[in-house]
């Protein structure tokens, strides 16, 4: 039975991915930011162990996870959660900067640090859940490419640094998934959600697995999902 800490898990893709690991008996750590919210997610998945932390306060991470008890060896680490705020460069507030690189950057480079050890000890396995934005910067996606451009980064310097540890890192780019998120980025831009336009979370999710169920002998370092053509 593999060990994984998810973030994100609530809804959208974090949820469709501990769906499919908690179906098949792996033991789950799910990141609730509140303690209303974990019992949810407690509720939601049986058995799992749920911890407390707000993703949007990476300075209290450390401070906040002292306070619980963490598992003691981990075979996945899956950064899901995130938050896309759109605006024009010249429109986006320091508020709304600060905010986004907090949730989507900073915090998974310090939830990293703090449990690399527990990594290190299984020779675990580093999952970021970036976007096509990680690769290409549209207008009005500053704040959130530039978020995911650096997730890159991490990503990238976390996978040669922890090599010879035995630590596999991978980072997935989804296209548009039909998830919450993708709503309100619809909302933001002024069109009707479509979800049958855009990828199913499950989708996305089978390929998380394809990365964390790859033999020893192989590594995803990087992994594009794009919406298919259903037909209809």
């Amino acid at each position: 039975m593999a060990t994984h800490l998810i973030t994100g898990s609530g809804s959208g893709i974090g949820e469709a991915v501990a769906q499919r690991l908690h179906e098949r008996g792996d033991e789950l750590w799910l990141v609730a930011r509140d303690a209303g919210r974990a019992k949810e997610l407690a509720a939601r998945f049986p058995g799992a162990h749920t911890l407390v932390a707000d993703l949007a306060n990476p300075d209290r991470l450390s401070w906040a996870l002292s306070h619980q008890t963490l598992p003691d060896r981990l075979d996945s680490l899956l950064h899901i959660a995130g938050v896309s705020d759109l605006g024009k460069v010249g429109e986006l507030t320091t508020k709304t900067w600060n905010r986004t690189l907090a949730v989507n950057l900073v915090t998974p480079a310090e939830l990293t640090r703090l449990v690399l050890p527990q990594l290190r000890l299984s020779r675990g396995h580093v999952v970021f859940l970036n976007s096509g934005a990680g690769l290409n910067a549209r207008g009005e996606w500053g704040a959130y490419a530039a978020s995911k451009h650096g997730l890159k980064a991490l990503a990238d310097s976390l996978r040669d640094e922890e090599h010879t540890n035995g630590v596999r890192v991978t980072s997935v780019y989804p296209g548009r998934v039909a998830t919450p998120m993708q709503a309100d980025v619809q909302r933001q831009e002024g069109k009707e959600y479509t979800p049958q336009k855009w990828i199913d979370p499950s989708s996305v999710a089978t390929s998380v697995l394809f990365a964390l169920d790859l033999p020893r002998d192989a590594e995803v370092h990087d992994l594009s999902v794009r919406p298919g053509h259903s037909g209809s």
